[in-house]
């Protein structure tokens, strides 16, 4: 199966442009964004919350870029371009998750705060997931999870 916007053409300037036109479209008001060779982050605030993307990035280093299937090593400017491709494709399916996210909210399927909960930063600057996640894991770990049940616990 191919990823989602596996060949776009479409520039991480333009994806991200796109995220924030939609953002504003459906009540955001504040825009942040960050980049570093591993990772970039959008945060934005609505509905009276802060929401943190971070989108992890490729390493130029990876051998699917510096080497063919084939295993026959690339040139510099061909291991660049095909990182260039993958660092599209991020940008491409974050841009999706957050529209998806939005029109879920828009058509009563979840809250925003349910959409966006596991992205909501803390007081302490975390996200929700960021605090939870690791405690999931040890739940699902130690196997101290409820059996699979339509509703909430006790209905």
């Amino acid at each position: 199966m191919s990823r989602y916007a596996e060949n776009t053409k479409v520039p991480v300037d333009r994806s991200r442009a796109e995220i924030e036109r939609t953002l504003e479209r459906y009540g955001a008001d504040t825009f942040a964004y960050a980049t570093t060779s591993d990772r970039a982050m959008v945060e934005f605030s609505a509905h009276n919350r802060r929401v943190r993307f971070l989108l992890p990035l490729p390493e130029a280093s990876e051998r699917r870029f510096t080497h063919t299937p084939t295993g026959q090593k690339r040139t510099a400017p061909v291991a660049k371009a095909e990182r260039d491709k993958a660092v599209r494709q991020a940008w491409r399916a974050l841009a999706l998750l957050i529209k998806a996210q939005l029109e879920a909210v828009e058509a009563g399927i979840v809250t925003f705060e349910v959409a966006f909960l596991p992205y909501t930063v803390l007081p302490s600057g975390r996200t929700v997931a960021d605090d939870v996640e690791p405690l999931v894991q040890r739940a699902y770990a130690d196997g101290q999870v409820a059996p699979l049940q339509i509703g909430p616990p006790g209905t």
